[in-house]
């Protein structure tokens, strides 16, 4: 048996990490700050308020589709937050991870940059969110493993979520 992979996506600020790390906290799996994975030149290059372009991402998501497909093989199921803005994004992740689910966490442009005024301590500057909300490809209808979760309350996410989670065996 294999572990299976959550991705729960999103603009930065839109809640990944903290509904990420609450999910799999609550069904026992194993968190991953997908912005753990970034290699440094990335961190400095965003704390510089530079976006990051492709080809500054593709080491980045492989380097989380091998970590996830690490611990799948040990039949651990993993939760990780992780941009995935763009289809060719979540492309990269489907080829690398066999058992892939993403959790699209949507606000408006206005919520996020509340958010986003509210964090302290992250290498990403407010100003990068237009560049993201600029990148942003919300997933396809034909992105059959992708859910849309509107940002309302913490808890209401996580339940809709575990929601869905409950309908599938993905």
């Amino acid at each position: 048996m294999q572990g299976k992979t959550i991705i729960v996506m999103g603009v930065s600020g839109s809640g990944k990490s903290t509904i990420g790390q609450a999910l799999a906290e609550e069904e026992g799996y194993i968190f991953i700050d997908g912005d753990d994975l970034h290699p440094s030149a990335n961190i400095e290059k965003m704390h510089a308020g530079i976006p990051l372009t492709d080809e500054d991402r593709w080491g980045w998501l492989q380097n989380i589709a091998a970590r996830a497909s690490e611990l799948n093989a040990q039949n651990t199921t993993v939760v990780i937050a992780c941009s995935a803005l763009k289809e060719i994004y979540r492309d990269v992740l489907r080829r690398g991870i066999n058992a892939i689910l993403f959790f699209y966490l949507k606000g408006s442009f206005e919520q996020i940059h509340g958010f986003l005024a509210l964090r302290k301590k992250h290498f990403m500057p407010i100003d990068l969110l237009k560049s993201q909300f600029d990148s942003l490809q919300e997933p396809a209808a034909n992105e059959q493993d992708c859910f849309t979760v509107p940002i309302t309350s913490p808890e209401q996410e996580l339940k809709e979520m575990k929601d869905q989670l409950a309908l599938r065996s993905f």
